[in-house]
């Protein structure tokens, strides 16, 4: 394993204390430079943001508060450090959510992704993600421009153009989604192309299945996977080890529990939220939406940082029960207010022909009155009758579930 460089395989307690070091600094930089931070923070002392458990502290801003607050402070809801005309594009994602890059090399931070994905220098990149609207396209490229690889700007669609595209330029290298990777290779079979100059392939975007990896594996293209956001660029990544995905070096990482800012214990599965050192767009625990879990141990191959599961699903679990929206905070508050209780998970059937719910609860100890209790919390916070079932310590799964819609429409 050569390191994209030596950050990469700095000591682990090395890399807590920089981060952390470099907190103070980022919160009083977002406090003094970003509207939305200085609202969101006042009061806060930015010079006791220290550690993790100061962090912790902190309230979350959730990616799916951002529609509203763009649209009342156009165009990033305050929450940009630098001035408009300094910025190099703005993006929209669905919903829309609009987003910034700055003028920096590699300011999404993706040539250490590529990098571990095997891409060098002089490597022709075949680049299918989307070039408008979204930032996609721009994320990978200014990764690849760093490594000093030249790219085709492909975007997406247009199959049988690609393949002829790939056929005729010879590119070495693809990024994109999975599924439209396997789609070139197919079409170029069904057209009896020869597209056997891909060799490598950094995908992103959606879920990689074992199968496919191995097809394209035995095709002669080695994949490796990104996750990445919009707002934050990339996060994680994966290396030829193929155990879990590798947390960038640019960023602090917690998991915390559905619908809450409260850490999780290493290994549960939770909320991604992410404190970026970006200075021109200072997130500071920004949830996700997307649950994982901490991987223990180190990666086999010689990188030192912290590994996570990659995307397990969705952390907003939002359903609607008899008309009402029931939300995981409100599970959340359920629990806060009876800590006998470890873990809980909402489950909704609807077995007896009627919406039922019943809250499933992790305790040592339990008995009639707190199954009473737990009720009248769980109908006082949603305004619905539930039931209520025990289980002993660890018999929920470790999947980050809060509410399981189990009904049936058949």
């Amino acid at each position: 394993m050569t390191p994209y460089d030596t950050l990469e395989v700095r000591p682990p307690a090395e890399r807590e204390a920089a981060l952390l070091a470099a907190l103070p600094q980022q919160v009083a930089h977002a406090q003094a430079h970003s509207p939305y931070f200085a609202e969101l923070f006042a009061g806060v002392e930015a010079a006791a943001i220290t550690s993790r458990a100061a962090l912790a502290a902190l309230p979350v801003t959730r990616k799916s508060d951002l529609i509203e607050r763009q649209q009342t402070q156009a165009p990033f809801g305050g929450l940009t450090a630098t001035p408009l005309a300094d910025l190099a594009h703005v993006f929209a994602s669905p919903g829309p959510i609009y987003d910034p890059e700055g003028c920096a090399a590699d300011w999404w931070r993706f040539a250490r992704a590529l990098h571990a994905a095997g891409f060098v220098a002089g490597d022709l990149v075949h680049n299918t993600f989307s070039y408008h609207f979204t930032p996609a396209g721009f994320m990978l490229e200014g990764g690849a421009r760093r490594l000093g690889c030249p790219v085709f700007p492909a975007g997406i669609g247009q199959t049988e153009q690609q393949v002829q595209a790939v056929a005729d330029l010879r590119p070495a290298a693809y990024v994109g989604t999975p599924s439209f990777l396997r789609i070139i290779v197919d079409k170029a079979d069904e057209l009896r192309a020869d597209v056997s100059s891909l060799k490598k392939a950094l995908v992103s975007g959606e879920a990689l299945p074992a199968s496919l990896r191995q097809s394209l594996k035995a095709r002669g293209i080695c994949v490796r996977q990104a996750y990445a956001t919009a707002d934050l660029g990339l996060v994680a990544y994966e290396t030829d080890a193929e155990e879990g995905l590798i947390l960038d070096e640019g960023v602090l990482l917690e998991i915390v529990r559905p619908g809450t800012g409260d850490p999780v214990p290493e290994g549960e599965v939770g909320e991604v939220v992410v404190t970026s050192f970006n200075r021109d767009y200072p997130l500071i625990r920004f949830a996700t939406g997307d649950l994982s879990a901490v991987l223990p141990g180190a990666s086999p191959c010689g990188r030192t940082n912290v590994r996570i599961r990659g995307w397990l699903g969705r952390a907003d679990q939002t359903t609607k029960i008899k008309g009402m929206f029931v939300h995981p905070a409100q599970i959340a508050q359920t629990l806060r207010r009876h800590p006998q209780v470890l873990r809980a998970r909402l489950v909704v059937d609807n077995d007896t022909g009627a919406d039922r719910m019943t809250l499933h609860c992790e305790a040592v100890a339990t008995d009639e009155k707190l199954a009473a209790a737990l009720v009248a919390s769980l109908r006082e916070l949603t305004k619905l009758r539930g039931e209520i079932a025990f289980c002993a310590p660890g018999g929920l799964a470790n999947d980050g579930r809060v509410i399981e819609d189990r009904r049936r429409y058949d």
